[in-house]
């Protein structure tokens, strides 16, 4: 037998039973009378003698009937469970999803809630060790919580105040949910730290408890044996339409001109119609009204699809600014129906041209949207502080005209020719009379771009490493590729454009177009504001030891201090939202961090989970009990025995 409340149950006896004692030591106060005999005063005379101070107890039915009655209450109020035929003491991992969907309302107040208070019960009903248990230990529950990363919320114990606590300090996030991760975390601690044989852990697999809707990313990826899993489905509806894609950019030829792209998502089986929100910087900019189809019911090979609406907002705005659109539907899951885009000012390339003199490519850069360009010769690019191009990085592309510098600053390239040194890219020799034998039209770089009339002379051979993008092929070796070295971007053409028929063809300025186009964008993503939930945000180039105001959603301003190497890293983004850091009032930097996933959007908990081909259904009813509880008899007892004292008491009286 143990006892779950037993620090209640004595609290309440050090209080309750000297005050039932003390009852029957204090002293009646009486009136006295001249009486003629005492004869028939016998009875009187005893209750004078119970009643006086300092007396021994005499014996009394009713004192008992008392005393057994509230022994009844203070053992009900201790929790007793009778675990005599228990078996040996079990471990357990709790696995609780704290992913975006465990924050749906469909279970009130929310999945969590409910996933917490089934693993509270589940804690409650665990045997721990006791003096009148027939086993050698008790139950030990490990508490891990999830969504893409998982947290260790107490290790291997039969505490169940810890195990409580643990449970109680999971908060809700807006992740994805994964639960590899998790498991192998849990693996990890449920390893025996005594001797092993055949590198077998001599302790048995712990039995994992799952609380989750089953809306798991990685569930595929997942091997357990099936009876090792306990699966608890946590929710009942399905009633969701929230956003899942979005994105803001400047159009290339008016930067002014902002367009915004948002996609809808319906999982419902019924059509909604709702409005849509378009905001900036907290005004509204645009209101619209839009009909979201029914999702299309799947088959047993296909998955159930949701409906979608896809629509575009433009509008002209100059300056910075956060851009919002708002699904304006009360459904039962609220974590997708806002998405928000961080503008920033139009951005004026800056071009270095390192050339000994190519008047073909100086023009076609010319002809470009640029606002800076710089012309250096081989040696006047090796002269320059390199440490600063990387650091400040005052132009966002190096166009490389026949010239292998010696040190590769960090930057975004465009080579024309042998490619640098230190980017593994083996260049055996060269080829002659090449012709362009394929391309990919519809990459952003080959954007409306004709190379079947390309013809050149003399190219260089490239062999390129596995991750190289190839964006055009010559007959015998790649013409244009795409590769990324340490922290550069380099675009690879192998060629000398004079040993071309190129510039005489009207492709040559698209392609100069398209690519400092692409590149330029490139450069803007170093720095990018959009951000998933749990993706750090990064400041770099502050003043060491200084400190950064900032803001996250539900929270209001904090502190937080620059590193010494001039740099402030947020790791604590798991709500969705804006995020603001300010190194001071007039510089705030603003990150938009969104839900964006599909997989978590589409709420309806499932009723299975298949494991490596192995399927595991939830379970129908709560987390089974160790243990049968006894406070029910027990309070049935002391309502027993308040019965007999009370017809005891009134056959005294009658007598």
């Amino acid at each position: 037998m143990q006892f779950l409340t037993w620090t209640l149950g004595l609290a309440a006896a050090v209080v309750s039973i000297p005050l039932l004692l003390l009852l029957y030591f204090l002293k009646l106060k009486r009136t006295e009378q001249l009486v003629s005999s005492t004869l028939l005063w016998k009875r009187a005379i005893q209750d004078l003698q119970v009643n006086a101070p300092f007396q021994r107890l005499r014996r009394n039915l009713l004192l008992l009937l008392q005393m057994l009655t509230l022994l009844a209450i203070l053992l009900a109020l201790a929790g007793p469970v009778a675990s005599l035929f228990a078996a040996k003491g079990q471990r357990y991992v709790v696995l609780i999803d704290r992913s975006a969907s465990m924050n749906a309302t469909d279970v009130r107040p929310s999945r969590l809630a409910a996933a917490k208070a089934g693993a509270r019960d589940f804690i409650e009903s665990i045997n721990t060790r006791a003096f009148f248990q027939l086993q050698e230990s008790g139950d030990k529950v490990m508490v891990v919580a999830f969504d893409e990363r998982s947290k260790v919320m107490c290790n291997f114990t039969s505490d169940k105040r810890q195990l409580l606590a643990a449970i109680d300090a999971i908060e809700p996030g807006d992740g994805r949910s994964k639960l590899g991760e998790a498991l192998t975390v849990a693996n990890a601690f449920a390893q025996s730290l005594g001797d092993e044989a055949n590198n077998r852990s001599p302790l048995a697999p712990a039995q994992v408890i799952l609380y989750s809707d089953g809306r798991i990313a990685d569930v595929d990826q997942i091997a357990i044996a099936a009876e090792g899993l306990v699966f608890h489905k946590i929710g009942t509806s399905s009633h969701n339409a929230g956003l899942i894609a979005m994105q803001a950019r400047r159009s290339y030829e008016n930067p002014d001109e902002v367009t915004v792209f948002t996609t809808a998502a319906n999982y419902g089986p019924q059509p909604v119609a709702c409005d849509i929100r378009l905001g900036l910087n907290e005004d509204v900019l645009s209101v619209r009204t839009i009909t979201i189809p029914a999702r299309t019911a799947g088959t047993d090979e296909t998955p159930d699809e949701p409906g979608k609406t896809a629509m575009e907002f433009s509008f002209l705005h100059p300056g910075s600014g956060v851009v919002e659109v708002r699904l304006l539907y009360e459904d039962d899951f609220d974590r997708d129906d806002a998405v928000w885009a961080i503008l920033t000012p139009p951005r004026q390339l800056s071009v270095l041209l390192v050339t000994e003199g190519n008047p073909v490519l100086e023009s076609a850069l010319k002809a470009c949207p640029i606002s800076r360009l710089d012309r250096a010769t081989g040696s006047e690019f090796d002269a320059m502080d390199h440490g600063i191009l990387t650091a400040e990085q005052p132009y966002d592309v190096i166009v490389l005209d026949n010239y292998v510098p010696a040190e590769i600053p960090k930057c975004r390239y465009l080579v024309f020719g042998r490619p640098p040194k230190g980017i593994d890219v083996v260049v055996p020799g060269q080829l002659e009379n090449q012709m362009i034998v394929d391309w990919r039209s519809r990459h952003a770089v080959m954007k409306y771009v004709n190379m079947a009339t390309l013809f050149a002379a003399k190219t260089y051979q490239m062999i390129l490493p596995r991750e190289a993008e190839v964006l055009a092929e010559f007959n015998e070796t790649a013409a244009v590729s795409l590769i990324q070295r340490k922290g550069s971007l380099f675009l690879l053409a192998g060629f000398d454009v004079l040993d071309t028929n190129w510039p005489f063809e009207p492709s040559f300025i698209l392609f100069f177009y398209n690519a400092l186009g692409y590149l330029g964008m490139q450069a803007g993503a170093v720095e990018s504001r959009q951000l998933g939930p749990g993706d750090p945000i990064l400041l770099e180039g502050l003043d060491s030891y200084q400190e950064v105001t900032f803001e996250s959603p539900g929270i209001s301003r904090q502190k937080i201090q620059v590193d010494p190497n001039g740099s402030v890293r947020l790791a604590n983004t798991d709500k969705v939202g804006v995020y603001t850091l300010m190194p001071d009032e007039k510089n705030a930097q603003a990150f938009a961090v969104n839900l964006l996933d599909s997989q978590e959007s589409h709420i309806e908990p499932a009723e299975e989970l298949v494991l490596s081909g192995e399927i595991v259904r939830a379970e129908s009813g709560q987390s089974i009990r160790a243990g049968i509880p006894l406070w029910p008899w027990l309070v049935l007892t002391a309502l027993v025995l308040v019965i007999v004292e009370w017809m005891v008491y009134n056959s005294k009286v009658r007598i």
